[in-house]
């Protein structure tokens, strides 16, 4: 068997076209440009990365947006500013702040401070809650991404049993709710693994939906898969590749090139889910920006 390549890059970029195409006719409707502000603390390589794709697809969907950038040592209260001042900016529709933060400035703290209109990553608790009991809200964007790229592969969650290796607060805990729900690209049976399942190889096999976000590199193999199998892989981690002029190479948390074998479908990492993690961000955007005028 061999597994079917689901491109996160073409799917993405349906998606930047749709939303391309609802701002123009949003923006000529109201005058309202949709705009949001990225607060990045430190210098951390994988973020820097990050915000300058957000920052480079915010200009290719036609958004306004802000960057704000903190050395390593700046306050809490700082940060806190920043966030009160941006909630009631009126053209910044989106807040988001680029985690993981120094160990002085608290996450939870932060994450409060955004107006939960303006919670465009989804993780206010009032969000959280919403997601949970089914009512309209901002999905977080990795969640959301895989939920859609399922969606759009034409693969089918609706009574199956779907596995989910990973239990963050960020992918696993969400995407779960998500994954359960009475709705589109969900209705599955839903088990939830982590790095403290016993026997997780037992519970992996019988998976009709796979979907990896534990955050360890090549974690699913071969055997841990059923043949037939869907396997979306979240993960993104460097390894060291003494051949790369990088001296590292990305990879996902699953063994790509021997667990196509058995897939019947799967992600690439990278330009599978990473794509779609930075698209479902524009398209909260744009939806804070909408329900801004409601």
């Amino acid at each position: 068997m061999t597994a079917k390549i689901i491109d996160g890059k073409i799917i993405s970029q349906q998606i930047r076209d749709e939303i391309k195409k609802q701002r123009e006719e949003f923006e000529n409707k109201t005058g309202i440009k949709p705009g949001l502000a990225v607060i990045i603390v430190g210098d951390n390589p994988a973020s820097v990365t990050y915000v300058g794709m957000k920052k480079k697809a915010c200009a290719e969907v036609g958004f306004y947006s802000e960057e704000h950038k903190f050395d390593e040592d700046v306050s809490e209260e700082k940060i806190l500013r920043l966030i009160n001042e941006l909630n009631n900016k009126k053209e910044i529709h989106g807040i988001l702040v680029q985690l993981p933060l120094p160990d002085h400035i608290s996450e939870p703290k932060v994450i409060n401070a955004i107006l939960p209109t303006k919670d465009v990553d989804g993780f206010h608790p009032v969000n959280v809650g919403k997601l949970v009991i089914g009512e309209d809200c901002f999905k977080p964007c990795t969640p959301a991404g895989v939920q859609e790229i399922l969606i759009r592969s034409g693969i089918e969650t609706k009574g199956t049993h779907t596995v989910i290796v990973g239990r963050s607060n960020i992918v696993g805990k969400p995407l779960a709710v998500m994954i359960m729900q009475k709705a589109k690209g969900a209705d599955a049976t839903v088990t939830v693994c982590h790095s403290r399942t016993k026997n997780i190889a037992e519970i992996t096999r019988q998976a009709d939906i796979l979907i990896a976000a534990i955050g360890s590199p090549l974690f699913i193999k071969k055997d841990m898969v059923k043949e037939g199998a869907v396997v979306i892989d979240v993960g993104i981690n460097r390894v060291d590749d003494n051949k790369s002029s990088k001296g590292y190479r990305l990879v996902g948390d699953v063994d790509y090139e021997n667990v196509k074998e058995v897939a019947s479908a799967i992600t690439p990492v990278p330009g599978g889910i990473g794509p779609m993690t930075v698209t479902m961000l524009m398209k909260n955007t744009l939806k804070a920006a909408m329900s801004s005028v409601n």
